[in-house]
């Protein structure tokens, strides 16, 4: 027994002194179970989603984030110059690997900047979304355009898979991504492809609403107005 140390208080002491380690393992365990509760999103897409041309902190997947605050988890998978094709072929592994809640689909823009058929890349996006519903995660399409250039034809076949898409799998679906930064060159980088950082936030906003919606839906409760990224 330590010296002028009661032998009563010395037995509660060490039976602190034991509990103390499973106490702390059990807080933590709460922690580590609160955070995996939180909703994982999943963003597929090239580089309007991969903050090509500016710092990656300023991209709108990293303002999404921010806009998040911790309440969801971000995956941004991505790339710069990915295709449906390459997408479709990386999407299993990030699904075993994430389990996400939402996966965004955000592809197609270099399919149609290379004239490929949208038959072809209405097929790889279909193959994406019955993966991820297999994987029970829900979808949300953001579409894109291309430039007049390719001819009027083309590029109502091109935006008509996205809605065909929404309708054949019951899909929410932002229509047009570059929604009022597309035309604006105040707000595209000099490749007039590309936004500038200044073109994000709007880019977000467009998403936004209809992300909203679904994370209430799962049982996320989102302050209305959290706009404070911008």
């Amino acid at each position: 027994m330590l010296k002028g140390f009661p032998e009563v208080a010395l037995r509660r002491f060490t039976a602190w002194l034991l509990v103390l380690p499973l106490t702390t393992a059990l807080a933590l365990g709460a922690a580590a179970a609160l955070a995996d509760e939180r909703p994982t999103l999943l963003v597929m897409g090239d580089s309007l989603s991969a903050a090509y041309g500016i710092e990656a902190d300023e991209g709108w997947v990293s303002l999404l984030e921010a806009r998040l605050d911790g309440k969801a988890r971000v995956v941004n998978a991505s790339i710069s110059g990915e295709t449906s094709a390459g997408g479709a072929s990386r999407l299993p592994e990030l699904l075993g690997q994430h389990a996400p809640d939402i996966v965004l689909l955000e592809l197609g823009g270099n399919d149609g900047l290379r004239g490929l058929p949208p038959g072809q890349f209405e097929a790889n996006l279909r193959r994406m979304i019955e993966a991820s519903q297999e994987a029970e995660a829900e979808v949300m399409l953001l579409g894109i355009d291309i430039p007049p250039n390719y001819g009027q034809a083309y590029r109502d076949a091109f935006t008509g898979v996205f809605h065909r898409l929404a309708d054949d799998f019951d899909l929410p679906l932002v229509p047009f991504l570059l929604e009022g930064v597309a035309l604006d060159q105040t707000l595209m980088q000099s490749d007039g492809i590309h936004p500038t950082a200044a073109g994000q936030p709007i880019i977000l906003d467009n998403v936004w609403p209809t992300l909203a919606a679904m994370l209430e839906e799962n049982g996320m409760a989102l302050a209305s107005g959290s706009h404070t990224d911008h």
